[in-house]
C-alpha cells in the first residue's frame, strides 16, 4: 500500500507541466540560424536531414524566424501547460509568417 506522500509524488509525475510545443520549435528555429549563420552547417538542408525531418518542415520550423522581434519573445515566455492542448500552435503561427508584411 502507498503512503500519501507517494501518492503526491505519483498524481505529480503524471501532471507533468512541459514548455509548449511552440516555445520548443521558437528555440530551435534561433538554435538553427545560430548555426547557419556561424557556419557550423551548411545550409538548411543539411538540418533536416540531420534532424530526420523533410525540408519544408525545416523551412515552416525557420520562418518562425520571420516574425517581428516581440513575437518570438512571447513566444519563449509562454507559460507550461499543465494538461491538455496547447493553446499557441505552430500551424496559427504559420499563417502570421506568411503575410506579406505585418
Amino acid at each position: 500500500m502507498l503512503s500519501a506522500r507517494e501518492n503526491t509524488v505519483k498524481a505529480d509525475a503524471g501532471r507533468r507541466r512541459c514548455l509548449p510545443r511552440i516555445s520548443r520549435l521558437m528555440a530551435l528555429a534561433i538554435r538553427f540560424d545560430h548555426l547557419i549563420r556561424t557556419e557550423a552547417v551548411a545550409d538548411q538542408a543539411y538540418l533536416a536531414r540531420l534532424g530526420h525531418v523533410t525540408r519544408a518542415r525545416e523551412t515552416q520550423i525557420m520562418k518562425l524566424q520571420q516574425l517581428t522581434p516581440d513575437i518570438p519573445e512571447m513566444i519563449l515566455r509562454l507559460p507550461p501547460a499543465a494538461v491538455g492542448r496547447d493553446l499557441v500552435t505552430e500551424r496559427s503561427i504559420r499563417l502570421i509568417t506568411e503575410a506579406p508584411d505585418w
